[in-house]
């Protein structure tokens, strides 16, 4: 079938795109490439669509569908969508993605490449000719064309050259591409789909969430945005989540259940109902979480899987927790959070909890029993602080001790319990004694970053400290803000501000650390500290349990940088400071400062991590776990740009 032909079935609504079908993804060399290939009439492979009734066809966009049978593209959507958006000179009504990527075509009649308009290049030069304004004015507007570069003296004697270079460029509409059809009343919504997953290799596979998704769409068409909405909601707070995330929680309220497979019998309504009500119950979760336990944005948003829990247990009791269930509840989510309760087999791990809130002896003193029975005791050592990083379990359980405390600021001795205003007000880690010292006394890197070394103040606050010594600076602040040091936990005795007694100084400070966190978990027990169980044997803190994370803000910025960057191609974010763990018992055997465990194309693709200023047993222990890891921004772009955007496959 030619492409103009292809193209005017789009325009008629005889060819869309099916519902589960992910949005545009391209970036302008894919567009390039493209059209270079076609230019050259290199094959660029075929389209495999569906052939169904347009009256049961879930298709997206806005676009109204011919009657009778359709045609709904599974593989080559992003080949069209870029022929439609450059020859039409605007997206196709199915368009979901940046219009950037293919607007702004030029093709240099004398070199016979293509690049996007760059006013300064190109503006004052006739060979640099406008693709998608050729491709409008057709054969007829030719001529125009060709006038422009006759009453050009120096381009003059190559018009008959340049003539065959515009033919060419615009016959790219008359190459046949071979359409091949899935059809016939066998072909349900589950055997497309995985007819999709098996032959689209230059696109990324449907998870089970995509699946599911996918069946929801079929009888309500908005659901994809609707969830989006809300997602976009929970972004603008600081909460990054994914589609598969929230439909877990949609998931846990209709059915009780973890695993996709059971919505599929849920209609459209239900799952309407759902999403409210799951949504209403999400929005309640995040508030209680940021509002008792501090915990208000997502690089210490431990435990995400829990909250489908919280959800089915709130949606159980229509909303109504009293005080001690909302704070047995977060003392739930915490405590899953800092043990790695679903670090492992995820679903599985949901399951067994969501089980626990059924039948008669069910709710939630019998989620707390599952919780202690599967770690142990539940109480806080002073060896449990001995991690090190931005990624440690514990660094969040930092954060919290601090915003649920007495915890103050020791630059305006304010408390840093409620949210500062201002960009200088922002709470950001402090080396409590400065990593240049430490370095300079032979200190290893996971001393120097130990999060008994971490604290949090303003910005302003720790601009102001900058490299000072605590033996110089605590003074100070003791001078202007009594208590303040004894607030954010500094041991009293000044013998150990002193960088000779560093060592010690942690030692002494991990104690009043887990003191303060087990008095915070029995706040939140309201004094039934059965739960927390008796003291463990002292947790050994010679050496960290684990290795990796991030260590420095400049870190965390770069990472947030190349997170943007990926989304901005259309492809999922990775997850900072991944707590990679035995699958088994949970416990943390590392952090990789950026992650998609899944792989980039989940089903497609490996799992990968990028790795700033780490040592090689990380680099090992990541490579062993199946990773492929990058150790700078520069090259993980070159992986994504080379092995991930490229052309779809035939």
């Amino acid at each position: 079938m030619k492409i103009s032909t292809i193209l005017d079935h789009i325009d008629s609504g005889h060819m869309a795109l099916p519902e589960f079908q992910r949005g545009y993804v391209w970036n302008r060399d894919q567009v390039r490439g493209l059209f270079d290939s076609l230019y050259r009439r290199h094959p660029v492979g075929g389209l495999l669509v569906w052939a169904t009734e347009s009256k049961t066809a879930a298709h997206r966009g806005d676009g109204t569908l011919a009657a009778g049978i359709v045609k709904l593209l599974l593989d080559g959507q992003q080949r069209m969508t870029t022929l439609y958006g450059v020859v039409r000179g605007k997206p196709p009504k199915f368009f979901d993605g940046n219009a950037q990527a293919f607007t702004g075509l030029r093709f240099h009649l004398g070199t016979e490449t293509f690049a996007f308009y760059q006013p300064v290049k190109m503006q004052d030069d006739p060979l640099w000719i406008d693709v998608t304004s050729l491709m409008q004015a057709g054969t007829a507007g030719l001529g125009a064309f060709v006038s422009e570069l006759s009453a050009v003296p120096e381009h003059a004697a190559n018009v008959g050259a340049y003539v065959g270079r515009l033919s060419a460029l615009l016959g790219i509409t008359d190459i046949d591409l071979h359409v091949e059809e899935v059809t016939g009343a066998d072909k349900t919504l589950d055997i497309v789909v995985d007819i999709f997953n098996r032959v689209n290799s230059g696109g990324t596979k449907l998870s089970k969430g995509d699946l599911a998704l996918a069946k929801i769409c079929a009888e309500w068409p908005d659901a994809r945005d609707s969830m989006k909405a809300k997602l976009k909601d929970w972004a603008d707070a600081g909460y990054n989540f994914n589609l598969d995330w929230l439909l877990r929680s949609v998931n846990t309220v209709l059915t009780g259940e973890a695993k996709f497979s059971y919505l599929h019998d849920k209609g459209a309504l239900d799952i309407q109902d759902g999403l409210k009500r799951a949504s209403k119950h999400i929005d309640t979760s995040l508030n209680l979480i940021a509002g008792r336990l501090g915990l208000d944005h997502d690089q210490v948003f431990f435990g995400r899987f829990g909250v489908p829990v919280m959800v089915r247990l709130m949606d159980q009791k229509q909303g109504t927790l009293d005080a001690v269930e909302r704070d047995k509840l977060l003392f739930w989510f915490a405590q899953a959070g800092m043990w790695g309760r679903f670090s492992g087999s995820t679903e599985t791990i949901i399951d067994q909890d969501l089980g626990a809130l059924e039948g008669p002896t069910g709710g939630l003193d019998a989620l707390l029993e599952r919780l202690r029975l599967w770690h142990g005791g539940l109480r806080v050592e002073p060896g449990h602080f001995t991690g090190w990083s931005l990624g440690a379990r514990f660094y969040p359980v930092l954060y919290m001790l601090t915003r649920m405390g007495e915890a103050r600021d020791w630059g305006t001795g304010l408390a840093l319990k409620a949210n500062l205003l201002g960009k200088m007000s922002r709470l950001e880690v402090h080396h409590i004694f400065p990593k240049a010292q430490l370095y300079k006394r032979n200190h290893s890197r996971p001393e120097v970053n130990a999060l008994a070394n971490f604290c949090f103040l303003t910005k302003d606050t720790n601009l102001s400290i900058s490299d000072r010594l605590p033996e110089i600076y605590f003074a100070e602040v003791e001078t202007k803000h009594p208590g303040a040091l004894a607030s954010q936990w500094i041991p009293t005795d000044p013998a150990l501000w002193k960088i000779e007694r560093y060592r010690d100084f942690l030692e002494a400070r991990k104690e009043l650390l887990a003191a303060e966190a087990n008095k915070r978990f029995e706040e939140l027990l309201h004094g039934d500290s059965k739960w927390l169980g008796a003291p463990m044997s002292p947790v050994v803190s010679a050496e960290p349990p684990f290795v990796g994370g991030v260590t420095s803000e400049a870190e965390e910025l770069e990472l947030e940088a190349i997170n943007d960057w990926v989304e901005g191609e259309g492809l999922p974010r990775g997850q900072v400071s991944y707590d990679y763990a035995d699958p088994d018992t949970g416990d943390q055997k590392a952090v990789f400062d950026l992650a998609w465990p899944d792989g980039l194309q989940p089903g497609l693709t490996g799992p990968v991590a990028v790795l700033l200023n780490e040592p090689m047993d990380v680099l090992s222990l990541a490579s062993a776990a199946g990773f492929r890891c990058f150790t700078s921004a520069a090259e993980f772009r070159s992986y994504v740009a080379n092995e991930i955007l490229k052309l779809e496959a035939a």
